[in-house]
């Protein structure tokens, strides 16, 4: 196991339960239903791959480095695909959904190398 990314991904995993219990609470009142469901789309998909991070920081041993790569893409997914979903919902600019296909994109990006490194496991983790 990948300490780091381990931490990494459970620290990710508390601040999406932060901004859903935010969510569920702070805004229900604020913003419209419509810009509650934009926010709540965010938290699931953070949540979802806060926990893809844990799972590569245990996949390291098995597929090698190439696996710190998938976890970057996953944090850069959260990033621009939940964060730009959260910015939306609170301020309403619907510009900012312009970023957010760039965070999908993330996210495909690394479960397809995660699978690629399952597939073609690499020369420092078979030795």
């Amino acid at each position: 196991m990948d300490r780091k990314i381990f931490g990494v991904g459970a620290l990710l995993a508390m601040v999406a339960v932060a901004l859903g219990a935010f969510g569920a609470h702070a805004l229900k009142e604020r913003v419209s239903t419509v810009m509650l469901e934009v926010f709540r789309t965010g938290v699931n998909y953070h949540l979802a791959h806060a926990f893809a991070i844990l799972i590569c920081s245990f996949a390291f041993p098995i597929l090698g480095s190439r696996v710190r790569i998938c976890a970057w893409l996953f944090g850069l997914g959260i990033l621009l695909f939940a964060g730009s979903l959260y910015a939306l919902a609170l301020t309403g600019n619907r510009m900012l959904g312009i970023i957010t296909p760039f965070g999908g994109v993330a996210f495909l990006s690394g479960w397809l190398l995660l699978a690629l490194a399952a597939f073609r496991p690499s020369i420092e983790a078979a030795s």
